[in-house]
């Protein structure tokens, strides 16, 4: 059961880390600092105030940085790997208690796939808000996926099992748009 605990907040604070790359390392390393997270042999390391701080710094600045508009681009094509990379980092932090072949493979596929994909639909929105209100919509966009990542971040530590429910509830809804969208194309080609 503890495997699939820490597997759960795994999942949900890499998910989070699609939203915005460094808030669930801070959430992670706080909750570690407070004892509430016991972290995998190796990842100690973010439970430190050095990391603390970093984490803290490099959240106001990622955060700050995403209301600058046309900034914010920039930084979506920076964050789309950097979120990947921070989805395994968390993940393995997270998960105990298994081979490490299959730590390793769950958490490169579930942890970097997950942050991995909110990224995309993180980046696909904020295109579509900066084509239709020419970027200055993009402070709202950049408000709802702080807060995103914020409040998912807090779920995975508190409540893991709803998190990520939530995940799969967020990535369902963006895949149905998607394949939404993408039907609406086809049908739109084929009456031309």
């Amino acid at each position: 059961m503890e495997t699939l605990l820490s597997f759960s907040v795994g999942i949900g604070l890499s998910a989070a880390c699609g939203f915005r790359v460094f808030m669930p390392l801070l959430v992670v390393s706080v909750a570690a600092k407070a004892g509430h997270l016991t972290l995998a042999p190796g990842f100690e390391w973010v439970g430190t105030y050095p990391a603390l701080i970093a984490f803290a710094t490099a959240t106001i600045l990622e955060i700050a940085g995403y209301y600058i508009p046309w900034v914010d681009n920039v930084l979506d094509t920076i964050a789309s790997p950097a979120a990947i990379i921070a989805g395994i980092v968390v993940m393995a932090s997270m998960v105990q208690g298994m081979s490490p072949f299959l730590k390793w493979t769950l958490v490169v596929i579930a942890g970097g796939g997950a942050a991995g994909l909110v990224q995309a639909t993180t980046g696909m929105t904020r295109f579509a808000s900066s084509a239709t209100t020419g970027g200055l919509g993009n402070s709202v966009v950049s408000t709802i996926e702080a807060a995103g990542s914020f409040i998912l971040s807090v779920l995975s530590v508190l409540v893991p099992f709803l998190a990520v429910l939530i995940v799969f509830a967020i990535l369902l809804y963006f895949t149905n748009k998607l394949i939404g969208r993408s039907a609406r194309r086809g049908m739109a080609k084929e009456k031309n």
